[in-house]
């Protein structure tokens, strides 16, 4: 199965990008799933003008992109909080390609305050039903997300990982059930 971490902040030093990099390690080092991490700041999309409902419909320096945003069975949403909602260029992202109907959504939102994006999460709910996808209901709210991963994504607060590994066991029982058989029985058990 292919599973795309999409990092929504566009800041410089985002730190929701920490929880993404843990992510990716923990699920390659726990399964034998390809996952990637799409970061927006790598991508500078210009506002929605065209959706590139095709590779070959869509301009030279986004066809990678688009590739891989075809190609995932599941995606993960990390994003901060922004008054009240999800980052503008998560939205923004997710705006250029067509509806992900039937692929599993994780949703994860944190922020350096003690609400953890809670408010975003919600919001989260409304996009991935917008989208056509289905929204795992076990969602990560990461409250303190700098004291909780150091700027490489190492866990700080071991003893926030049992969130980690619900919400993680969880997105894969998910995506796993939504795929065709010959993906499913591919698939690895999350431990």
């Amino acid at each position: 199965m292919q599973i795309e971490i999409i990092t929504g902040s566009p800041r410089k030093d985002s730190v929701t990008y920490r929880v993404a990099l843990h992510l990716q390690a923990a699920l390659r080092e726990h399964t034998d799933h390809i996952v990637g991490i799409i970061d927006v700041r790598e991508w500078n999309l210009p506002l929605l003008q065209n959706v590139f409902s095709s590779v070959d419909q869509t301009p030279e320096a986004y066809k990678p992109l688009t590739k891989r945003m075809f190609a995932a069975n599941a995606f993960i949403l990390v994003t901060p909080e922004y008054n009240g909602s999800y980052a503008p260029a998560l939205q923004n992202l997710l705006d250029h390609f067509p509806k992900q109907a039937r692929k599993a959504f994780g949703i994860v939102t944190a922020s350096v305050g003690a609400m953890g994006g809670m408010r975003a999460s919600q919001q989260m709910l409304l996009l991935v039903a917008g989208l056509f996808g289905i929204a795992s209901p076990n969602m990560l709210i990461i409250p303190q997300v700098d004291k909780k991963f150091d700027g490489n994504g190492q866990l700080l607060d071991l003893g926030f990982k049992p969130a980690i590994d619900n919400f993680t066991k969880e997105l894969l029982w998910l995506a796993g059930n939504l795929q065709p058989e010959s993906v499913a029985e591919k698939r690895t058990v999350y431990n």
